[in-house]
């Protein structure tokens, strides 16, 4: 799917051609379940320690580096943090929250980690709620397709890679009148980013964007891990009301030394 008709379809969304949105459903790809994985000799070269770095040490047992770090919770977030950066900007950015988040979550892991191997959920279903009223749900494969769609009072728009579907398919043809909000057009992210250097204008997804699309994403992991109903407050970045104390222990944790920020120094 071009660059310009995404665009043109969350230009719909927020001069409210589906109505008033309601509800949001990021499906993202299916996590892998595999294991146990026991220990394996280092391969040459492998500096295996400071690879692991400030995160809690594990041995090397070959499915813990390169490609499959990411299934590991003491390195990534599964699917949750790795498609869903790129699926929750658009549904940020759709519902008009992309310098924001949500205000509630809550979510659960739906199928059972093999002991000994990958540990970030596989499949899930998390959650949310806006200050805007709009709700959230963000799921695995299984239950969602891979894209994100939008749901109002008066239809639905489904945007992915490569695809747009709607309720009424005479909305991917329609015209936007001259006076509709328009959104920020890049048709080459890459040359975005080059110009912006160049000009010091933000370029498309600036670093706040996408600093609040991944927060969505690490918002729902904590809410798998803990199992807890979260209230998080998007102007202070902290978790309120119940749980709150033990929740925001979550947001970040100690650095394995030498690894922390004298490492740097």
């Amino acid at each position: 799917m071009a660059e310009g008709q995404r665009v043109y379809t969350l230009e719909e969304l927020r001069n409210q051609r589906i109505g008033t949105l309601q509800h949001i459903i990021v499906g993202l790809p299916t996590g892998p379940r595999g294991g146990p994985f026991p220990p394996v000799a280092l391969p040459a070269g492998l500096d295996w320690d400071t690879y692991v770095g400030q995160a809690p040490y594990m041995d090397y047992n070959g499915k813990n580096c390169h490609w499959d770090f990411r299934w590991w919770y003491r390195f990534s977030g599964g699917q949750m943090t790795d498609w869903g950066a790129h699926h929750n900007d658009i549904a940020q950015w759709g519902n008009g929250s992309e310098l924001s988040g949500p205000t509630e979550i809550e979510g659960r892991s739906l199928a059972d980690m093999i002991p000994g191997g990958y540990d970030a959920a596989a499949e899930y279903e998390i959650k949310g709620k806006y200050a805007n009223g709009v709700t959230l749900t963000i799921s695995d494969g299984v239950r969602a397709e891979n894209g994100v769609k939008f749901i109002g009072s008066d239809g639905w728009v489904f945007v992915t890679r490569g695809r747009i579907n709607a309720s009424n398919k005479d909305l991917l043809e329609e015209k936007l009148p001259a006076n509709a909000l328009r959104l920020y057009l890049s048709t080459d992210h890459m040359g975005n980013f080059f110009d912006c250097v160049r000009s010091r204008k933000d370029p498309i997804c600036p670093v706040e964007v996408g600093h609040r699309s991944i927060s969505v994403a690490h918002l729902g992991v904590i809410a798998v891990r803990t199992g807890w109903k979260l209230q998080w407050d998007p102007q202070q970045e902290e978790f309120v009301g119940d749980n709150a104390r033990e929740a925001n222990l979550w947001i970040s944790r100690e650095m394995r030394k030498p690894y922390d920020y004298s490492y740097l120094g």
